[in-house]
């Protein structure tokens, strides 16, 4: 059965596992660690555990960590080296805080720290799923955090939302639940007058993207309304359902929860109503692609029947690719309608576009693929 309420969380046949992302303002505050607050989240991470639920924690902190330490302004985030830094002195101090405080409930913490590559990346994607699943299975609390240390503006997420719902879609979870400094998502700016929040979202779309801002007010994370929703949509991909809830509570998880006889739990449930099969879920939450082809208003609208794209239908081919790299496929007014993996490099594309599958040998100097991509290696957005 789907989770369709937010109380659905707390209840281990609806959610046998439960990804919980935690950012930098709820850990770290002005006079430095919130030892009270966190000791508190942990007590119901043991209580969800208790009632038979896996548990992931995604936790931000290392660089506002480590920026406490050495000194540095702008909470470490004044340059990539101090950020850098900060991350390399604040990621012991953070794992050590997990740790002392789940074994202080008999539970085991697991440090993973991932790069953008580790998920975008197929084998290593499988790799980080085959680590989780084990490590679950022996009972084990994974504490994840993107690798900061050592990742650039090329190689890295840039927030934690978004790697916590590409960590519940390799560890095959429940639900994500983003633990934030607002209640949920308003129909506006929450400081417009007139403001509502969304209770619930059948579904990402394009009205529901305009409610976004990527104001975060604390200043000490990198996320805000717009990375949540991209989350959300990764989330949904997969089937997995996805909470933005505040954490500036003591207890959280419980205000946001709620209970099957009160229904009083606080957030906006986004529920998933797809759900596309392991690998497509992979292709359609990447987040950096080696190239886009532009399509005709005809092909646009044969990929939306599940057709696979023709060369015929393709009009503009960008970026550096190889055969087998995903791409965005873009229509005539540049949204993205697909990704998928590309039967053809950058070069051959932009030769054959246009052309019908009798024109292309004499281009390609070999018989033409059915497809530039298809649509069995292809995801629409």
């Amino acid at each position: 059965m789907p989770i369709t309420r937010l109380s659905d969380l707390a209840d281990p046949a609806l959610c046998p596992c439960l990804v919980v992302k935690v950012g930098s303002a709820l850990l770290v505050g002005p006079e430095g660690v919130r030892a009270a607050w966190i000791d508190a989240l942990v007590d119901e991470i043991a209580e969800a555990r208790a009632r038979g639920q896996q548990v992931i924690v995604v936790s931000s902190g290392a660089i506002a960590l480590g920026a406490a330490t050495l000194g540095l302004e702008k909470g470490g985030r004044g340059s990539l080296a101090d950020a850098q830094a900060s991350a390399a002195v604040g990621q012991i101090a953070l794992s050590g805080l997990w740790s002392d405080l789940l074994v202080s409930h008999g539970i085991t913490a697991a440090q993973m720290l991932l790069t953008l590559e580790d998920l975008e990346d197929r084998r290593r994607y499988l790799n980080v799923t085959a680590t989780l699943s084990r490590l679950l299975d022996c009972g084990a609390v994974p504490v994840i955090n993107e690798n900061d240390s050592v990742a650039t503006q090329e190689i890295r997420f840039g927030d934690n939302d978004r790697l916590a719902a590409r960590v519940a879609q390799a560890a095959g979870a429940s639900a994500v639940v983003l633990l934030s400094d607002i209640d949920g998502l308003y129909d506006r700016h929450p400081k417009e007058p007139g403001a509502q929040m969304v209770p619930v979202v059948a579904g990402m779309t394009d009205a529901v993207r305009a409610m976004a801002s990527a104001e975060s007010s604390s200043g000490m994370g990198s996320g805000g309304m717009i990375s949540k929703l991209q989350a959300a949509e990764i989330a949904e991909l997969a089937g997995i359902a996805m909470v933005i809830g505040s954490g500036q509570h003591q207890r959280p998880l419980a205000r946001i929860i709620g209970s099957h006889e009160t229904q009083d739990g606080i957030g906006t449930l986004f529920r998933p109503m797809r759900r596309a099969g392991a690998r497509k879920a992979w292709l359609g939450g990447r987040l950096r692609l080696k190239g886009t082809i532009v399509v005709d208003a005809g092909a646009a609208e044969a990929l939306g029947r599940g057709a696979s794209l023709l060369a015929k239908g393709v009009t503009g081919v960008s970026g550096t690719f190889e055969r087998g790299d995903a791409v965005a496929i873009e229509a005539p007014d540049g949204r993205v309608l697909a990704h998928g993996l590309s039967e053809y490099d950058a070069r051959e594309c932009a030769e054959i576009r246009g052309l019908h599958s009798n024109e292309q040998a004499g281009v390609l100097g070999y018989a033409p693929r059915s497809s530039v991509v298809h649509r069995d290696q292809m995801v629409m957005k």
